[in-house]
């Protein structure tokens, strides 16, 4: 082979390298572009139904919202992870400001006057949110909160601390043990909401479910959960207010028992660590004398 045709050969293999190598980028900037379509209509449709005016609607928008939030947590790299936060500092795309104009919202009684009675235009119907409903927004609530933190911050703006122990307070079982799991993901590294929970007596309307005994025994047991994450995972420095605090509301026995078990399951799984929250928080109810 002379030098001239090795070079030419060379030369191919260069160019052969370069267009695999533009290629490869191609194929990975479509795949980005197609997963962020799939992303952004995952996330308008969602919302589209999320806002309807009838409830059916806003539960079906919530399940897919929940569906696609639970998707991007189990996927196998973080592209899904990265637009959905990107997604969040579009208001068209925000899932916080939906959940609580709607679902969450808690409407006061309007003031019926002469313009209601005798006015032309029709008068809206939005149908109240159902109890499943509200469930499903809070675990949307908490995922999203989960998967970003200015998700949180966002929440902050909508005095999401006070609806969920409004809820807390004046709804079923069905929302109330959701709502404490949401409770702890609005909580997680934000020192605005959880001077929000301290303000608005968090701790005193959870201890009060916790000691009731006709509350419902599945809802107490999510109460002593709640106090074990609480002081494991949010106020995880001693001596705080909330450590005295919990003292005088559930007695030293408790409060001891919480404090010594709130730090459980660090080099266990995810399995195991739940079943160990579960047996501890049993031990904190049966601690409490009855209410």
């Amino acid at each position: 082979m002379s030098r001239k045709e090795g070079a030419v050969e060379a030369g191919g293999g260069e160019g052969s390298s370069s267009r695999a190598e533009g290629g490869g980028e191609l194929a990975e900037a479509l795949a980005r572009r197609r997963l962020y379509r799939e992303v952004t209509l995952a996330l308008r449709a969602g919302l589209r139904d999320a806002g309807a005016d009838f409830s059916f609607l806003r539960a079906r928008g919530l399940r897919s919202l929940l569906g696609f939030l639970r998707s991007t947590a189990a996927a196998p790299d973080d592209s899904q992870l990265l637009l959905f936060r990107h997604s969040q500092s579009i208001p068209d795309l925000q899932v916080i400001p939906v959940l609580f104009q709607n679902s969450l919202h808690q409407p006061k009684d309007p003031a019926v006057t002469l313009d209601h009675i005798f006015g032309v235009e029709p008068t809206k119907i939005t149908s109240p949110s159902t109890d499943s409903e509200i469930a499903l927004a809070l675990r949307v609530l908490e995922g999203c909160c989960l998967l970003y933190s200015r998700c949180t911050a966002l929440a902050h703006k909508y005095k999401a601390v006070q609806v969920l122990l409004n809820i807390l307070a004046s709804r079923g079982p069905t929302e109330q043990g959701v709502c404490l799991d949401a409770l702890i993901s609005l909580m997680l590294d934000s020192p605005s909401n959880q001077i929000d929970f301290e303000e608005y007596s968090g701790l005193e309307k959870v201890a009060e479910l916790l000691k009731d005994i006709q509350v419902e025994e599945h809802i107490r047991l999510k109460c002593g959960e709640f106090l074990l994450l609480l002081i494991g995972h949010v106020y995880v420095k001693e001596n705080t207010p909330i450590h005295e605090q919990m003292r005088n509301l559930l007695g030293e026995q408790c409060a001891s028992l919480i404090w010594a078990a709130s730090r459980f399951g660090s080099t266990l799984d995810a399995e195991q660590r739940q079943m160990a929250l579960q047996i501890q928080a049993r031990r904190v109810v049966e601690s409490l004398e009855p209410y």
